[in-house]
């Protein structure tokens, strides 16, 4: 496979887990002032689920292996210090990412704790970590 087709495939996996990591936050947003056992909250815990499940998990997954493939195919990146802060913004996506996956399963047991402000803010992370992984690769800075 031609390298610029493993960067198209991540791209359109990297769009696929923002666009569900973006979402997620959102329908928490909802869930969180819904009361527990109602009808919104039990549509809301299928809706939660099948996004993690079938969108955001196999999205993620695809993500790192073309990412993967990526720098197996060019292991210089791995000496660029922009590359650096991009996997390290990776990791931090990846711990938004459990922290979500934990924040379901608290709802689907009816045990959330957190209010529909603490997901609007939290909604904010992924924002912050897609903005720094698009300029880190796009611009490539010098440091």
């Amino acid at each position: 496979m031609s390298y610029e087709w493993l960067k198209a495939l991540h791209i359109i996996s990297v769009i696929s887990w923002m666009a569900g990591m973006l979402y997620l936050p959102r329908l928490y947003v909802y869930h969180a002032d819904a009361k527990p056992g109602s009808e919104l909250s039990e549509t809301l815990k299928i809706m939660e689920r099948k996004l993690l499940r079938l969108i955001i998990n196999p999205a993620m997954i695809f993500t790192y292996l073309f990412g993967i493939a990526m720098l197996a195919a060019n292991p210089d990146l791995l000496q660029q210090p922009f590359m650096h802060v991009k996997i390290t913004a990776v990791i931090f996506m990846q711990i938004a990412h459990a922290m979500l996956s934990r924040y379901r399963r608290a709802f689907a047991a009816d045990r959330n704790i957190h209010t529909a402000k603490f997901f609007r803010i939290f909604n904010e992370i992924p924002t912050v970590l897609m903005i720094i992984i698009v300029i880190m690769i796009i611009v490539r800075p010098t440091f």
